[in-house]
Formats: C-alpha cells, structure tokens, sequence
C-alpha cells in the first residue's frame, strides 16, 4: 500500500485533549517532525480529525 509523509505544522497548544491524543497516536510530539505512516482509512480519519495542525505528502 502507499505510504504518506505527515509533518506537525503547527502547536498543539490549545488544542482539545482529543486532538493532542491523536497527534501522539501518530507519532507526532514535537513541531516539524515528520512520520511516514500507510495510507489506510484509520491513519486518513486520524489525519482529518487533525488537518489543520499538520501537512501531508506522497512518500
């Protein structure tokens, strides 16, 4: 399957709870940081619940 290249773009400070476990559950703890995940319908439902704090690209 594909794989997609998810960088954090921007803070999670003040965002939900919510949110911020789906950043960890990611990978993602710190700004910038980039994690190559597959691309399968729970990471993009993830990915959705989170669009505006990070960028997605084709690896």
């Amino acid at each position: 399957m594909a794989q997609i290249k998810i960088k954090q773009i921007k803070s999670r400070i003040n965002c939900p709870e919510v949110q911020k476990r789906t950043l960890d559950a990611l990978g993602l703890h710190k700004m910038n940081r980039v994690v190559v995940k597959e691309n399968t319908p729970d990471v993009m439902g993830m990915v959705n619940k989170v669009r505006h704090l990070v960028e997605v690209t084709n690896a």
